[in-house]
């Protein structure tokens, strides 16, 4: 009698097909503690996450939680299923933040595959897949694509077909989910921390966050427990100590939910996420390091029928070691800067 194999090993590169439904285990409550733990591992000062009077004033029922925490969120529960056999997570495109999520709601995701590139060292190969959360009704609150490197379980099997998807280069603006009843006549810019509203920002200017903050062990590790995400590579210290690095990576999310938190100093009247055009983790980042960030406007657009509210298109650049007073990021020829650990492109809401 053979025994029946119990425990989850993940699935490898040659386990995915295009078209395949992966329906993510562990729905999520999202608790008070959630929002404390994320605030108390990233110090992100956004006021509409912070004060319940201040969303209500702008029609929520209640302060929404952090958009990136509940990306994050989504993003842990894809990972037995995704990645738990990764090299590395790619990159990103086609995400939207399609409605609010709060304390007390329940969210679930589930992804289907859309392409399969096995690479050309036989031994990994790139899957795509779009995801989606929901929240106990039933609503979709987040959609994004990510595609990621996925070891091979034996190099020898076969390649299937190759199909990389086609994605688009940004979400365009009238794609935006705008807040059911959002209002901003009475906007306080003076409790929000910065007067800079919308038209103030023109398109080319960089922005320097000034702000540097420093990674330790215990942060990193709490950041990726918190959200559940149990790959290999950020939680195991005795297997990836005999690995490339010798040590446990950074989750990519944690790095994109400080480089949002840094922002806060430049731009503190961008209150809400809606939309993720692209994103790349350039390089790993490990405990120790100095995050910096700085960001470029790409693009700024009134929002469609309402005279009150613009999208600010921001390119931020996190750094680690290095202070972002001379914007490093691209170089000619299609690299990065040494110091550049993600680059992130998105769509912010902000009062005009």
């Amino acid at each position: 009698m053979n025994p029946v194999l119990k425990t989850n090993p993940g699935n490898y590169f040659e386990d995915f097909r295009v078209g395949q439904i992966l329906d993510h285990a562990t729905p999520r409550t999202i608790t008070a503690g959630d929002v404390a733990l994320y605030l108390a591992l990233t110090g992100s000062r956004f006021v509409l996450n912070c004060a319940e009077p201040f969303a209500h004033s702008l029609g929520f029922p209640e302060a929404p939680i952090d958009d990136w925490l509940l990306f994050h969120m989504v993003f842990g529960k894809t990972v037995p299923d995704v990645s738990l056999n990764a090299v590395a997570n790619l990159g990103y495109a086609a995400g939207r933040f399609l409605a609010p999520a709060y304390v007390g709601d329940t969210v679930s995701a589930t992804s289907e595959v859309i392409g399969l590139k096995e690479n050309s060292n036989g031994e990994t190969g790139t899957v795509y897949v779009r995801s989606i959360g929901q929240n106990q009704l039933g609503e979709t609150v987040l959609d994004y694509v990510r595609w990621v490197m996925v070891r091979k379980r034996d190099k020898a099997s076969p390649a299937p077909t190759t199909m990389v998807p086609a994605l688009p280069d940004d979400v365009p603006v009238d794609a935006l989910a705008i807040p059911d009843g959002l209002v901003l006549e009475t906007y306080d810019t003076g409790r929000a921390g910065s007067p800079h509203r919308w038209g103030d920002y023109a398109v080319g200017e960089r922005i320097d966050h000034v702000d540097g903050m420093t990674i330790e062990e215990a942060e990193h590790q709490s950041a990726t427990r918190l959200y559940q995400n149990n790959a290999k590579v950020h939680f195991n210290q005795f297997e990836q100590g005999q690995g490339r690095f010798g040590r446990r990576l950074i989750y990519g999310g944690h790095i994109i939910s400080l480089a949002r938190a840094l922002s806060f100093n430049g731009l503190g009247n961008a209150f809400k996420i809606a939309g993720l055009n692209g994103g790349r983790h350039v390089a790993p980042c490990f405990a120790g390091d100095t995050v910096y960030a700085w960001s470029e406007v790409v693009a700024a657009e009134p929002i469609p029928g309402r005279t009150d509210l613009g999208a600010l298109r921001l390119r931020t650049y996190a750094l680690k070691n290095q202070i972002a007073a001379e914007f490093p990021g691209r170089i000619d020829g299609g690299g990065y800067h040494a110091a550049v650990i993600l680059e992130l492109d998105y769509w912010a809401l902000m009062p005009r």
